[in-house]
């Protein structure tokens, strides 16, 4: 029987046991579509090929990725004109949301730009 690999993280003086899936929960489309839009943003050279890299593994250390989701989603249909577009826009959970992905993505400007 297969038993999943299991690594052990200090945090705060506290070992905490944690599945491998937990730690790498990102999906690799969901991490190339982010280097892809970075590199859009950066210039599309082999620095920022890695800059990004970097910028999306610090992004996925900080908040798990349902909470990503549910950020991109904020910032996409925050576009959307009207009523269904306001209410992403109002939202307080949606910019908790959106505060938490800002907050994990200046964290990773400053450790890998």
């Amino acid at each position: 029987m297969l038993r999943p690999i299991v690594a052990v993280l200090v945090l705060g003086g506290t070992a905490v046991g944690v599945r491998a899936q937990e730690i790498n929960d990102y999906p690799t489309s969901a991490r190339a579509e982010y280097v892809f839009g970075c590199m859009k943003s950066n210039g599309e050279s082999r620095q920022s090929i890695e800059q990004c890299s970097c910028s999306i593994d610090v992004v996925a250390s900080i908040i798990p990725y349902d909470r990503y989701v549910t950020a991109e989603t904020v910032l996409s249909m925050a576009q959307v004109r009207g009523n269904l577009g306001g209410q992403f826009r109002s939202s307080e959970q949606a910019a908790n949301a959106l505060n938490d992905l800002r907050r994990a993505q200046a964290e990773a400007e400053v450790r890998c730009f």
